[in-house]
């Protein structure tokens, strides 16, 4: 009967474990490059709509419908595509401007500049801020 106690709480504590290695703190986040910091969408909430075509076109197969980064292309990406609302709770225009712009080093994130146009890229921000 001890062995059996010991065993289920073992397995109850690998269980935890496993279960509980998520930390809420924000992840360290590179600095906005200074021609981007303090930019603000200059477009309405209106552009949204907008871009919701702009991200269900590029952006959705790798960061999924809801941008919780489980798109059917992400799941074979290291690192993983970012949860996008996530992100956007803890960030700015300018630092979801810069990153759909520029793309990021050592990820899957390409640089969208020059493929979109900047307002699209606007229409993208204003559809993330969206996302829940």
């Amino acid at each position: 009967m001890k062995k059996v106690f010991f065993g289920m709480l073992v397995l109850s504590a690998v269980l935890i474990a496993a279960c509980g290695g998520g930390s809420s703190e924000p992840v360290a986040l590179d600095p906005v490059p200074a021609e981007y910091a303090g930019m603000t969408n200059p477009l309405g909430a209106d552009a949204a709509t907008a871009g919701a075509e702009v991200f269900n076109t590029n952006c959705a197969s790798c960061h999924g419908p809801e941008g919780h980064g489980d798109g059917p292309a992400g799941a074979a990406l290291d690192p993983a595509p970012k949860n996008l609302p996530e992100l956007a709770a803890q960030v700015g225009d300018d630092y979801l401007y810069w990153r759909i712009s520029t793309g990021k080093e050592g990820t899957s994130m390409v640089a969208w500049k020059g493929v979109l146009t900047d307002e699209q890229i606007w229409q993208a921000v204003a559809f993330i801020r969206t996302l829940k």
